[in-house]
């Protein structure tokens, strides 16, 4: 059976809900400080609580009411680069974490990449029309782009990740993940550990997903796998779920499959700064091992 090369296109809203939350794992999306809004301890005590909550459903009825919050610091001062910084990683951790009907998630992932891109272009006028560069224009103007701008950066390619991801049935968006892989690339090139290695897990899945064709290279995908659990030291359990989905299944190897997921269903999520992500990893693990017999039958 053909297979579109991004997940969640063609299936059930729930089945969708759940594949958003593995491509915009929560702990990848920070919550930097915001700038005369609120105070940068607060700000910094919001990222942890969440990187470090075990509660999913916690986080996501909490997180709306911060949000409204940093809207309204955003009325009042709409360049502030911090407050537009946190804005779209917040509105992609809600994302992760949040059962959100698709034309909700679609609005809120558009408003997500809208803020990243201001962010980005604050700092630099010729970041600001990157998404209408022609490819070759894209790539060069992306490797301007310096040290010190990282977490805009990767901010602006895991909100356009998200965005790609809910807009699936659009194939005007799909043809911008090569543009993705390219902001991805440049944040290794920048910093090679950044996120201990969340980049690596973004690019297996666009890399497991898109066929040989489009740029897919499943080989890849499993080095960039392999590459995220080395980096975090084995405490990215997403990173794990994902070599599984995306990887395993792939190439039909059950024992391979199977031995991920049970690593990931024996482990202790808490992690800091990855309990959560490490929650709705086993979440998603303990769904796949029990489809298992049913995918690899013969």
């Amino acid at each position: 059976m053909a297979r579109r090369f991004w997940p969640g296109s063609g299936r059930s809203e729930r089945s969708q809900t759940r594949d958003m939350r593995s491509i915009l794992p929560i702990a990848a999306l920070l919550l930097t400080g915001c700038a005369g809004l609120v105070t940068q301890p607060l700000s910094e005590r919001l990222e942890a609580g969440v990187k470090n909550s075990d509660d999913p459903r916690l986080v996501a009825e909490g997180l709306p009411a911060y949000l409204i919050l940093l809207e309204g610091g955003l009325a009042r001062a709409p360049d502030d680069p911090g407050t537009l910084l946190s804005t779209a990683q917040l509105y992609g951790a809600y994302l992760a974490v949040g059962t959100l009907e698709r034309t909700r998630a679609k609005h809120l992932a558009a408003k997500a990449f809208a803020y990243a891109g201001r962010a980005l272009c604050l700092h630099d006028d010729a970041l600001c029309d990157l998404p209408a560069l022609p490819f070759d224009q894209f790539e060069t103007r992306v490797q301007t782009v310096p040290k010190r701008r990282v977490d805009e950066l990767y901010a602006y390619a895991t909100t356009w990740a998200g965005f790609i991801q809910t807009h699936s049935d659009d194939w005007s968006a799909l043809a911008d993940l090569p543009k993705v892989e390219v902001l991805l690339e440049r944040v290794l090139a920048i910093d090679p550990a950044y996120e201990q290695g969340m980049p690596h897990l973004y690019l297996g899945v666009i890399r497991a997903q898109r066929p040989p064709a489009l740029g897919g290279d499943p080989e890849k995908a499993r080095a960039h796998f392999e590459r995220a659990i080395e980096l975090s030291g084995g405490g990215n359990l997403m990173a794990k779920v994902e070599y599984a989905r995306r990887y395993a299944r792939l190439i039909f190897d059950r024992s391979l499959h199977d031995r991920l997921l049970d690593e990931v269903l024996t482990a202790d999520p808490h992690v800091p700064d990855l309990t959560l992500i490490n929650v709705l990893a086993q979440q998603e693990a303990r769904r796949l091992r029990t489809e298992s017999a049913e995918f690899f039958e013969e």
